[in-house]
């Protein structure tokens, strides 16, 4: 069914898309050019970001979210830092050394303080630790990330030390992430965590200010921070506007510097404006239509087969996405360590599909859940797009929508997404170990109901080594496994789009959602 036939079902389902949309949606606001006059804008030394979804907490033990980090890497720092160009360096540790396999000793930055006044010191980070690893950490998703750490001692006035329970590959670049953000310990002690969640402290070069839930998150340029000469930029807000075609709009309109989430849908408005940029970047951004195992018919592996099998991702990527991504064989990137560039997708082979459905004995008409983001406009039509490919061999899609925030944080966990939903990971340690664990092993937060001992097996024996031939040996395993047993559709890793306002100077899109304003300025 490949050429016109297929064109025709994409283009259709587009036009329900925009029809579904009425008249102040989607459709009529990207077609709405605006002016091509630059707007007047005089807020100074100022930029206003405009955001797809607030992470609600920003307790850094209590999320996993990208849209957390696009924020509170300007609030919080770790013992090491990830740059923009992905590479791992120091941070609030200035140096550090493994000793042996199992134990990794810091030499931590001195003259540092949080937001508060509130030194930071060796304390601050034993601190973090114990409270990351304890029970109140335990109760949250980033846990799962740290569990090889046995204790973090104080070693030396300016030294700590990590004694690990086992050998650890992805520790540094863990460390790096969300859930190690250096928090001060006398303000939690005397706020409590509650207030924690709504007000953050951390020791970045930015400090929050105010803060709206699901509104707007302020931040200030904190004065004493260690390194304030790269940081030129007085004032960040970033605005919450969960609907692209808003976010455009203030864009258009000067109330708004930077507009993350442009859709491809908007790429010709913001071009035919003269004073507005696009950029584009590639990030370890996957996407995929994961399956709930624990429900029939998907609980099937021949079902699950049979509907990658009947979905073009080719076509998907070129139609709907304007070419802004990159076909995927397993729930990774190429920037991931571990993607198995020898492992080709599933082809879209929809007679293949039919025959798979048929020997699992699934009754025609079947029909299937699928929930997905109501603020996804992307994959609102990838949605009506698959809907359309699974009924050509037999089955029928319904499709639901949530708010993003209650997808990830509770309708995922508690396996109440129907048989198939929208399933989007950063895969922000560059290490296909952090999202194969976290997806695939048995009992984690995101992962309700799949398991597979061969897949327990791997993801084992991988963590036990530092040698990464031997490691990538053994993803290579695994992805042929999980390519066999189909816990999901593989869909795309992303191409990130961005567009600015030309008055900003020196902003680069971040690979990974982690917005840095080091040498970053304003006209």
């Amino acid at each position: 069914m490949k050429g016109k036939k297929l064109l025709f079902i994409i283009m259709a389902c587009l036009t329900l898309v925009l029809a579904a949309c009425g008249g102040k949606g989607e459709g009529d606001a990207n077609k709405k050019e605006g002016s091509s006059k630059e707007p007047d804008v005089s807020r100074g030394n100022e930029l206003v970001i405009a955001v797809s979804s607030d992470p609600q907490n920003w307790d850094p033990i209590d999320t996993f979210l990208l849209d957390w980090s696009t924020v509170a890497t300007s609030i919080f720092e770790g013992l090491v830092n990830r740059t923009t160009d992905l590479e791992v360096g120091p941070g609030l540790a200035e140096s550090w050394e493994y000793t042996d396999d199992k134990t990794l000793v810091f030499q931590l930055r001195q003259n540092v303080t949080f937001q508060n006044g509130e030194p930071f010191n060796a304390e601050a980070v034993k601190f973090t630790f114990d409270r990351l690893l304890g029970e109140e950490g335990q109760a949250g998703p980033q846990y799962a990330n740290y569990e090889s750490i046995d204790k973090v001692e104080i070693t030396g006035d300016n030294e700590v030390t990590f004694y690990l329970k086992e050998v650890d590959p992805v520790l540094l670049t863990k460390l790096a992430g969300y859930g190690a953000s250096i928090v001060p310990p006398k303000y939690i002690a005397e706020k409590g965590d509650e207030h924690f969640n709504n007000n953050p402290v951390g020791t970045g070069p930015y400090k929050m200010t105010e803060y709206k839930r699901d509104q707007q998150a302020v931040l200030e340029r904190y004065e004493a921070y260690w390194n304030a000469g790269a940081y030129k930029v007085d004032k960040v807000t970033f605005k919450v506007i969960p609907e692209a075609s808003t976010r455009l709009a203030e864009l258009q309109s000067g109330s708004v510097d930077i507009m993350k989430r442009v859709e491809v849908a908007q790429v010709d408005t913001i071009k035919a404006q003269d004073y507005l940029e696009l950029l584009e970047v590639g990030t370890p951004t996957a996407y995929a239509i994961r399956f709930d195992t624990a429900k029939a018919p998907v609980d099937d592996k021949r079902v699950r087969q049979a509907i990658n099998y009947a979905i073009d991702k080719e076509s998907i990527i070129e139609t709907i996405l304007g070419g802004y991504g990159k076909q995927i064989s397993s729930f990774q990137s190429e920037y991931s360590f571990g993607y198995n560039k020898d492992l080709d997708p599933y082809p879209y082979d929809p007679e293949k599909a039919k025959a798979l459905l048929a020997e699992a004995k699934v009754p025609a008409d079947t029909t299937l859940e699928f929930y997905l983001p109501g603020n996804d406009g992307n994959f609102k039509e990838i949605a009506q797009v698959v809907s359309h490919y699974l009924e050509e061999v037999g089955l029928k899609v319904e499709i639901k929508t949530a708010d993003s925030t209650t997808m990830n944080s509770d309708l995922i966990p508690k396996g109440e997404v129907g048989h198939m939903y929208r399933n989007g990971w950063g895969g922000w340690t560059l290490d296909f170990d952090n999202t194969a664990y976290l997806m695939y092993h048995e009992g984690e937060f995101w992962n309700p109901s799949y398991k597979n001992e061969k897949v327990e097996k791997l993801l084992s024996e991988q963590r036990q080594s530092t040698d990464n031939a031997k490691r990538e040996a053994i993803f290579k395993e695994l992805t042929e496994v999980l390519y066999e047993d189909a816990p999901e559709v593989n869909l795309y890793s992303v191409v990130d789009l961005y567009a600015i306002n030309k008055r900003v100077e020196g902003f680069v899109p971040p690979h990974d959602d982690r917005m840095n304003f080091a040498g970053v300025s304003v006209k």
